[in-house]
């Protein structure tokens, strides 16, 4: 039995002596769901509140009650049906969720006015063409601005703000035109309404403001894309450890609370979440998460465990050395800080269009201003022409030309199983020309496969499948894949560090350790013919076989990787692994450079010397020791099945056992990028041609309104071409550790690269 999880270390004690726990919820299928668990929970007097957030599974319980233990809570949502979790939610997401609500109020208030105020001054344009009095329009006029200046001053926020950001910094970005060709709109139909003029421009200025915000909130959808449940997804991974207490006790408290000197229990089939010295048992370790090395490691007293790497068979109890702060996981982070650090300089298409732009958009615009009144215009004819080139110019269609794109490609890949992490995440794909796999996890399936399993007898394989259902050990997880439909032989016990026994018809049925098996004699005979395999045994009654289980190569790797050479990218495959698994893969893909046994720096180091040479990087991998290269690369894509530090560090995720999504992800953002150019060419196009129109004062406030939308509407409608050609559902390739029938490049013998 599990030991019980100690929550007293994330109770929030309010200063009004109120008690406070968030929770995790899992098992909510529906809005219903609410009510039997706030019901359920009514039940126990001792709590104050219990509120369930349907969008995020977040349960905030309360209570005043001296001595309640929160376990309770945990307990009856068991007796519910609900399994819960501690809720630890990400800082960056709540930050991100409260900015998309203020986007998004901003852009309803701007969308509910401008409608409003349109109704107005189309009275108002076909009243002054006709027989509309001077009273009426007036009238119009001022409800116009009653309903604008509101507005304007509560919508404009998001670019106010940036624009007063950008002035006190003394630099220059798009919001700072925004910002004052909305103002000098507003400002100036004030005047026009105050002097009883014909013509007012509320509605241009509002309309800016709309098509502007919808821009912003493009792009914030596609930045909280991955995000938006990030913080449930963290809180359910469970970082947590069972602390031995010196009675012998143990109690499973969260990570943040262990401390060096204390003693952890790690249970067979458990990930270490310390790093430490092993101070009682034996066992075997699975470091490849966090070194790319597949072979199991012999462990025992006075090793040292490393955080990330997983128990196999025994248990052990390790003396704590680093657990939160200080550990080989916070080494690794530090060098993806660093390596994020060096990539944050990178500049957006969108960014550097604004740098050249906003200051050619003020320069045109005071021009204008002062070459009319140099002609003999008034000032107030002056600035007119002024604030119609502002308006004109203002960067609608260019602030839409990248997130609608975005927007769109994001929704292509994520139908083809690509999840964007970052805002320029397709930008920076697009201008790879380079292609660095990890191996371990990256071109080989996250979990080993069997490679004999036609040699082994199907009764048998099933057997030993319906076995692995019953046990915890990694290694078990490739034999119950092979287990669907099928049940649990009952009556399954395991047995730490040798494997599980059941009675099946009237028989002893076991898996594990070809000594638990008693099948040493058939484990030899099949390692001496694949030394690179980890052999796994089945025994039912007096019949024997043996599993030998390798990390497979993804079912599509080898067409992958074709295809990537095919579009003129160069393949290299930088692993922290052996150098006879990798030399292996790399023969099997065709790959002809290749690195093994390299650490987190090495690959940086590699990473780096390509970036010397020109080369922009593409990097593909998953394990811990991969998350700085994929911080370093100019861009990176992992698996949705990496450890959690390699996949935010990842400016793209994929989901799945196939590898097609990394080669779709590279075909979409060069064509994403190209219709972002485009986007932007139509935006130039468009002021080359307006703005002169403009400046000699042909064109009106409103008329430049109606061609900025024009323009926003091209740019929109352009960015649906940004979208993955259909292609038929490939069939599944049969998986095999031999020679591919084809190889992704043309043969050629697999060499190191040099060091």
């Amino acid at each position: 039995m599990s030991p019980a999880f100690d929550y007293s270390a994330l109770v929030e004690k309010r200063p009004d002596g109120v008690s406070h726990l968030d929770l995790a919820v899992e098992g909510i299928t529906c809005a219903a769901c609410i009510g039997d668990i706030e019901r359920g929970l009514a039940t126990l007097p001792e709590l104050d509140k219990a509120r369930l957030n349907y969008t995020n599974r977040r349960l905030a319980v309360e209570w005043r009650a001296e001595g309640f233990d929160p376990v309770r809570v945990v307990s009856r949502l068991a007796e519910l049906g609900y399994k819960a979790h501690p809720f630890e939610p990400s800082r960056e997401e709540e930050i991100e969720a409260a900015e998309m609500r203020f986007l998004l109020r901003c852009l309803a208030v701007a969308g509910f006015a401008a409608m409003n105020i349109m109704l107005l001054s189309v009275s108002v344009w076909s009243g002054n063409a006709s027989d509309i009095t001077d009273e009426t329009r007036d009238f119009f006029h001022w409800v116009s601005a009653l309903i604008a200046l509101p507005t304007a001053a509560y919508a404009g926020q998001p670019f106010f703000r940036n624009a007063w950001r950008a002035i006190r910094s003394r630099s220059m970005t798009m919001d700072v035109p925004i910002s004052l060709g909305v103002t000098l709109a507003i400002g100036m139909s004030l005047y026009e309404t105050i002097h009883h003029a014909h013509h007012a421009y509320f509605d241009s200025a509002v309309m800016l403001l709309f098509f502007l915000l919808l821009g912003r909130v493009l792009d914030q959808v596609m930045r909280r894309k991955t995000r938006a449940v990030a913080g449930n997804l963290l809180a359910l991974r469970g970082e947590t450890a069972v602390v031995l207490a010196e009675a012998g006790e143990t109690r499973e408290v969260p990570l943040k609370a262990v401390k060096p000197g204390d003693r952890v229990l790690v249970l067979p089939g458990d990930r270490v979440a310390v790093d430490g010295v092993v101070i009682e048992g034996r066992s075997s370790v699975d470091a490849s998460l966090v070194t790319g090395e597949t072979a199991r490691e012999p462990i025992g007293p006075g090793a040292m465990v490393y955080a990330g790497t997983v128990n196999l068979d025994g248990a052990l109890t390790v003396r704590v050395t680093a657990a939160a702060e200080g550990t080989l996981l916070e080494e690794v982070n530090r060098l993806v800080e660093t390596a994020a650090n060096a990539r944050s300089r990178y500049l957006r298409l969108a960014d550097r269009a604004a740098r050249i732009y906003s200051p050619v958009v003020h320069i045109a615009a005071l021009a204008t201003a002062i070459g009319w009144m140099l002609l003999g215009a008034s000032l107030h004819d002056a600035l007119i022409t002024a604030i119609a080139v502002l308006i004109i110019t203002c960067p609608c269609a260019l602030a839409l030309a990248v997130p609608a794109t975005q927007v769109v490609a994001s929704g292509s890949l994520f139908k083809a199983g690509v999840l964007l992490q970052s805002g320029d995440a397709i930008e920076r794909i697009a201008a790879c020309d380079t292609v660095v796999f990890d191996k371990t996890g990256t071109l080989t399936m996250p979990q080993p496969q069997v490679a004999n399993a036609a040699e082994v007898p199907a009764d048998l394989l099933q057997a030993a499948a319906r076995l692995a259902l019953s046990s915890r050990h990694p290694l078990a997880a490739a034999l119950s894949a092979r287990a669907l439909g099928l049940s649990p032989i009952p009556g399954g016990q395991e047995q730490a560090g040798h494997g599980v026994a059941a009675e099946w018809d009237g028989v002893e049925a076991r898996l594990g350790s070809p000594a638990f098996c008693g099948a040493e004699a058939e484990a030899a005979a099949a390692l001496a013919k694949d030394l690179d395999a980890t052999v796994i045994a089945v025994r039912v009654g007096e019949r024997r076989a043996v599993m030998l289980l390798h990390q497979a190569l993804r079912p599509d790797a080898v067409d992958v990787v074709r295809e990537l050479a095919g579009r003129g990218k160069r393949i290299v495959i930088l692993s922290g692994d052996r150098e006879q698994p990798v030399a292996e893969a790399a023969r099997a893909l065709g790959v002809a450079e290749w690195r093994a046994g390299l650490k987190p720096a090495d690959k940086i180091a590699a990473l780096e010397a390509m970036a010397a040479e020109g080369r922009r990087v593409l990097m593909v991998g998953d394990g811990l020791n991969d998350a700085p290269a994929l911080a370093a690369a100019h861009a990176s894509i992992s698996p949705v099945t990496a450890a959690h530090l390699a996949q935010a560090s990842a400016d793209a995720l994929f989901l799945g056992e196939r590898l097609q999504p990394v080669a779709d992800a590279a075909l979409l953002a060069r064509k994403a990028h190209a219709v972002m150019r485009q986007n932007l060419g139509i935006a130039v196009i468009y002021n080359l041609i307006a703005v002169p129109l403009a400046i000699m004062g042909h064109v009106t406030p409103l008329i430049a309104a109606a061609a900025m939308s024009g323009s926003s509407i091209i740019v929109t409608v352009n960015a649906l071409r940004a979208k993955l050609p259909f292609r038929e559902p490939a069939a599944e390739p049969q998986v095999t550790r031999g020679k591919p029938a084809s190889p992704a490049v043309p043969p050629q013998r697999p060499a190191r690269v040099a060091s």
